[in-house]
């Protein structure tokens, strides 16, 4: 094996090193948290009026997008991954989003000639 080779294995080793078994289950309650308040927003606080559904929604999206992150990065391992790649995977979700937003506001103009 070459000095070469040697160098690459032993770096490749190093970055599945980073993501150690306390990481993983930092992110594991950091993910568990983050469900558990989405629980209690879902089945007490909405149903009980002390947050309306319109404030619930923005809320559920956040904590979502949030939980995402921490998936991709971690568990999918594009935290410990080059810039580049970084900005091949994030550019195009956020593109799609704001399609997604941009549709659904069309949609409601479309709507609303209808009625």
């Amino acid at each position: 094996m070459s000095a070469e080779n040697t160098h690459a294995a032993h770096h490749e080793g190093e970055e599945h090193e980073s993501m150690t078994k306390k990481k993983i289950w930092g992110v594991f309650w950091i993910l568990l948290g983050i469900t558990t308040i989405e629980f209690i927003i879902a089945l007490y606080l909405v149903p009980h009026g002390i947050i309306p559904l319109k404030a619930a929604n923005p809320v559920y999206i956040i904590l979502t997008l949030f939980k995402a992150f921490y998936i991709i990065a971690y568990f999918m391992h594009l935290k410990f991954e080059k810039v580049g790649l970084i900005y091949a995977v994030v550019v195009p979700v956020l593109f799609i989003i704001g399609l997604i937003l941009v549709l659904t506001n069309e949609s409601h103009h479309w709507i609303d000639l209808r009625a």
